[in-house]
C-alpha cells in the first residue's frame, strides 16, 4: 500500500506494510469455545486455537488474530511454554530493530488434546475421591 501526502512544497511518500490479519472461522470459534468450558482459560484456548491452524505466527499476530492485548497474550503464551505445547524463535524483522519471537505448536494439537484430556481424567478422579471420603464421613 503506497499513501502520498503534499506538505507545502514537498510530497512525502510512505510505504505501509500490507498485511493479513487471520481471524476465527466459526469452527475455530466453536473449538475455542469447547477448551472454555471444559475449562481451559479463555485467553489459552484462544491461542492455542489460533496456533493450531496457523503454522507460525508473531506476538502482533497473535494479538491481532485473537483480539487479545499484548499482555494477555504473553502471560498465555508463558503457559503454553510451561506445558511444553509451544516453542519460540527469534528472527530478524525487516528493521534493524529488535528480533521477533516466532511462535509455533511444538506438539500436534491432537497430543495436546491428549494432554487436556488426561489432565481433566485426573480432576475428576481426584474430586470423585474427594466425593468418597465425605462418604465416608457420614458413616
Amino acid at each position: 500500500m503506497l499513501a502520498i501526502e503534499d506538505r507545502s512544497d514537498r510530497i512525502m511518500v510512505l510505504r505501509m506494510r500490507q498485511e493479513n490479519v487471520i481471524y476465527f472461522t466459526e469452527k475455530e470459534e466453536e473449538f475455542a469455545n469447547l477448551l472454555i468450558k471444559i475449562g481451559t482459560k479463555k485467553n489459552i484456548a484462544k491461542v492455542l486455537v489460533f496456533l493450531a491452524k496457523t503454522p507460525e505466527a508473531t506476538t502482533l499476530t497473535l494479538e491481532r488474530g485473537t483480539d487479545m492485548r499484548q499482555s494477555e497474550v504473553s502471560i498465555a503464551m508463558r503457559y503454553l511454554m510451561d506445558q511444553g505445547w509451544i516453542r519460540s524463535r527469534e528472527s530478524l524483522g525487516e528493521s534493524k530493530g529488535r528480533p521477533m519471537k516466532i511462535y509455533e505448536l511444538a506438539k500436534p494439537i491432537h497430543e495436546i488434546m491428549d494432554c487436556i484430556e488426561n489432565e481433566k481424567k485426573n480432576e475428576a478422579s481426584y474430586q470423585l475421591a474427594l466425593v468418597q471420603k465425605v462418604r465416608e464421613h457420614l458413616r
